[in-house]
């Protein structure tokens, strides 16, 4: 292990923020509800995926790399998925498929990790299938007319982790009536597939096939691959109720544990310009969109600037002040020659921030600190603050710009910038002389060393003027 834990995390379930200790230092388990692909994703839900990314990091430098499993799932049996097929006219798996791919590679230009396991619910249907048997089985579950319900009255302490009653949970929940459930709160863990969607056997002897419920998914897919209790679940802070809490009831009254998972922990919600984000108000975004315009550095900064539980207001200013940031820091880098060491570990400042909770405001502000001591020490502290600002996942190789002004090498490489202004000089006066043969060969030589000279008529002595820079 790197160093010491004493990692704090604010944990939905108890509503305080607690040490995190996990079931096993040699194997620390964590599970976040994934997309659902039948479409781009937007800005919200580029959130979770960011934020648990700088969890997984975080975890992966205090436990071990190889001592951290991180599942994030791919739902990819939908009625939105089903809808959105039928409307392209195309095969469920090809829009599925698609939409993966587009998916990776959006948050890959956010600098997220790939976590270690990303399950689909359609390969995972026989284990959800044996969860509802055991449901049955448990006195937990019943069949009603070609469905399988959860028995919500059958487990005392239902809706814990969102702390309200059933009565409160049914009044504010859009539940669906239907005269073959019990209870109105009862929820679908199998349901039959209409002529066209996916399908299968389905479980409890019912004779037609049919599809899993959402719920089940999620709890089919953390069991099988972090066990009946893991240590951490994540997500939105909009599913907490339903969809984490039918988690919780089915995992536990199926495998009879006291919790799924010990530390239960929700971002918050995210707005577009002061305003919720709909395609209605004509203010949806999407990652691929936004990536047209704004790096994924400036993308995933202006993501971290708020704290993860609190709500983030995402504005066009927010953004432009994210890349004027990351445009001060890419100047640093390129005066102190910054370039990402191997060896260099990152800052304990930064790291201690992030053991807070995931306080990235306060490691932003770290962040600030070390490139103003790079500015004035250079080389010395430049290490540390890139090797940080890579740990919290920016591309800082991407920082330093492609292109170096005189001024710039006459501070990063001053010999290189004594040569050049020697040759530019002997190029003006062979063009004085005429000799352009020699001022071309000059030019030649120049452009070996990534050097680029510009010509220009100076308009008050309508003398040529010649200035240069390097490119890389």
């Amino acid at each position: 292990m790197a160093e010491a834990q004493n990692l704090l995390l604010y944990n939905t379930l108890t509503r305080r923020k607690e040490e995190f200790v996990p079931l096993d230092a040699q194997s620390v388990r964590m599970y976040v509800c994934g997309p659902t692909v039948y479409d781009y994703a937007h800005i919200g839900n580029a959130r979770p995926v960011v934020v648990f990314d700088v969890l997984f990091r975080l975890l992966r430098r205090l436990y071990g790399e190889k001592h951290v499993t991180y599942v994030r799932n791919i739902t990819d049996v939908d009625d939105k998925i089903n809808a959105r097929a039928a409307e392209e006219g195309v095969s469920i798996r090809e829009l599925t498929e698609r939409t993966a791919r587009q998916f990776h590679e959006d948050i890959k230009a956010l600098g997220v990790l790939p976590p270690t396991i990303e399950p689909r619910a359609t390969e995972h249907i026989e284990e959800m299938k044996a969860l509802i048997e055991a449901l049955i089985a448990n006195g937990h579950a019943y069949v009603a007319e070609g469905h399988v319900l959860f028995d919500v009255p059958s487990m005392p302490d239902y809706g814990k982790l969102s702390n309200r009653s059933l009565d409160e949970m049914a009044a504010g929940a859009r539940v669906e009536v239907a005269p073959y459930k019990k209870d109105p709160m009862d929820f679908v863990l199998w349901k039959p597939s209409k002529k066209g969607e996916p399908s299968w056997a389905s479980p409890a002897g019912i004779s037609e096939p049919g599809r899993p419920g959402w719920h089940i998914e999620c709890s089919a897919m953390a069991g099988k691959h972090l066990g009946d209790v893991f240590d951490i679940h994540g997500g939105g802070i909009d599913l907490v109720f339903p969809h984490h809490e039918n988690e919780i009831a089915q995992s536990r009254c199926a495998h009879d544990t006291k919790v799924m998972a010990r530390y239960w922990l929700h971002n918050g919600f995210l707005q577009v310009e002061g305003e919720k984000m709909s395609k209605s108000l004509g203010n949806f975004i999407t990652i691929h969109d936004l990536l047209k315009d704004w790096s994924g550095d400036v993308v995933r900064f202006n993501m971290l600037r708020t704290h993860y539980r609190q709500p983030i207001d995402w504005t066009k200013k927010g953004l432009e002040e994210s890349k004027a940031t990351l445009e001060r820091w890419g100047e640093i880098s390129d005066r102190v020659g910054g370039a990402l060491s191997k060896n260099a570990a990152p800052d304990v400042g930064v790291i201690d921030a992030l053991k807070d909770d995931l306080n990235t405001p306060l490691a932003i502000t770290r962040l600030h600190e070390m490139a103003k001591e790079c500015r004035s020490n250079g080389d010395s502290a430049a290490d540390t603050w890139l090797a940080s600002a890579a740990f919290m996942g920016f591309d800082v190789a991407r920082w330093r710009s492609p292109v170096q002004t005189a001024d710039l090498v006459e501070v990063t490489d001053p010999d290189l910038a004594l040569r050049v202004k020697s040759l530019v000089a002997q190029r003006a006066d062979a063009r004085k002389a005429k000799n352009f043969k020699e001022a071309d060969r000059i030019r030649e030589e120049l452009a070996t060393s990534g050097v680029v000279l510009k010509d220009a008529k100076d308009p008050q002595t309508g003398e040529i003027v010649t200035t240069w820079e390097l490119a890389r």
